[in-house]
């Protein structure tokens, strides 16, 4: 795995502790700015919105920008929402921070996975998605309770300087490790990008992606009241517990990494289907304290165990458009983190208690095993019957020829 993959997995480390920390900031937040919490809680949900629009949108806008470049103005720009964000003097312009934070964001994000698995061959493509991924999951464990942490200790702007400084040092990160490389000899273009749509595996793995992460995500938003109200523990246990979610996401993303570039169907459906198990044994079970806590760990480890899978599925079979593949999974993912907890939400609203929304979770989750199946079926039919001559198809073979000079720098034949 080269170098320069790590360093991208360090800059997502800074990208999720941002996206993430504002759930434990969210009191002084709103104390300092004059508030509600529930005022405060949009900031989480302008970011995750502006991730959704954001992805596609910059992976148009600098399709033919080199791509070295692209990271390091990107990754400056969200540094620069940071600082911005630590001294901003009303909310509306902390709200502002946070939109522009998640618009490079979510760029990064796209164009960096679409980086990763150009420096690698198509057989470690999982593997390679797992150590960005698993930049998140640490984020998870270390970056957002630190965050908490700093919040507590020196005030909520503390967090923001912390996420700054780590910015600066993937970006010095990205200005020494991670190779130039040029574009193609024949430069990508938006009208056979867009082409990736016509596809309905594409669509397929939209939905899988989005179902799969909105179903955790229904019941992990509503989390801490879960534990405090259902199962009587103690508010102090919440960051413990949220911390072993976070465990059992790295442990997922370590162990999924691994194994999905042989099994990617198998580690895609069968993690699915544990973790609506586990979402329907939190349902049943959310009164008993020890249970509820292993479950968050076991719905932590499920979850994240698909999503190498789940990503590489994506440049799989949008292989025509990698940089929109990247931003495509972005959004889709974002879809489900911003679904989910709105469906949860709705379910709550209606007098069904915390407990249901475990349930909710489940029914989004066993729709995206529907998908999955059906995207398997289509999967085996086309292997048995021969690609098929579309012009995707066409491009994409066009693209992974073009793409062989680009990676010769990196020292990395191309997964294409």
């Amino acid at each position: 795995m080269p170098v320069a993959v790590y360093v991208l997995g360090l800059s997502v480390f800074a990208l999720g502790t941002s996206e993430f920390m504002l759930s434990g900031l969210l009191p002084p937040i709103a104390e300092d700015m004059g508030v509600t919490i529930p005022q405060a809680g949009l900031l989480i949900s302008a970011f995750a919105i502006g991730m959704v629009v954001g992805a596609p949108l910059l992976a148009v806008a600098t399709l033919r920008l080199p791509r070295r470049t692209t990271l390091v103005s990107l990754i400056s720009l969200f540094g620069l929402g940071q600082v911005a964000g630590a001294l901003a003097p009303s909310y509306e312009l902390l709200f502002a921070s946070r939109i522009v934070s998640a618009l490079a964001c979510a760029g990064f994000w796209a164009v960096g996975a679409a980086v990763a698995i150009a420096m690698v061959e198509q057989h470690q493509r999982a593997r390679a998605m797992a150590v960005m991924i698993g930049g998140l999951s640490i984020a998870n464990v270390l970056g957002v309770p630190a965050g908490a942490f700093l919040g507590e200790q020196f005030g909520w702007r503390s967090a923001f300087w912390a996420v700054a400084a780590a910015s600066a040092v993937a970006l010095v990160g990205i200005l020494t490790l991670i190779p130039k490389i040029p574009l193609p000899a024949e430069k990508p273009t938006l009208s056979r990008e867009l082409r990736i749509y016509r596809d309905r595996q594409v669509w397929l793995s939209i939905g899988v992606t989005a179902l799969a992460a909105g179903g955790v995500f229904c019941a992990f938003s509503y989390l801490s009241p879960l534990l405090t109200d259902v199962a009587g523990l103690d508010s102090g246990w919440v960051p413990w517990i949220l911390g072993l979610f976070g465990v059992g996401a790295l442990l997922g993303t370590t162990l999924g990494g691994r194994i999905a570039d042989a099994h990617l169907f198998g580690v895609m459906l069968w993690g699915i289907t544990a973790s609506t198990a586990f979402l329907a044994a939190l349902a049943l079970l959310a009164s008993t304290a020890a249970a509820a806590i292993a479950l968050s760990f076991l719905i932590g480890f499920s979850a994240f165990f698909t999503a190498p899978a789940l990503n590489a599925r994506m440049f799989n079979v949008a292989g025509a458009a990698p940089t929109l593949a990247g931003a495509t999974t972005t959004a889709a993912f974002n879809l489900g983190n911003t679904g989910g907890p709105w469906l949860g939400g709705t379910v709550i609203d209606a007098g069904h208690g915390f407990s249901a929304t475990a349930w909710a979770g489940a029914a989004m989750t066993v729709t995206a095993i529907g998908l999955g199946l059906a995207a398997l079926r289509l999967d085996r039919r086309s292997r048995r019957t021969g690609p098929r001559a579309t012009r995707v198809v066409t491009s994409s073979a066009r693209s992974a020829a073009a793409d062989t000079p680009r990676l010769a720098e990196t020292g990395q034949p191309s997964g294409r």
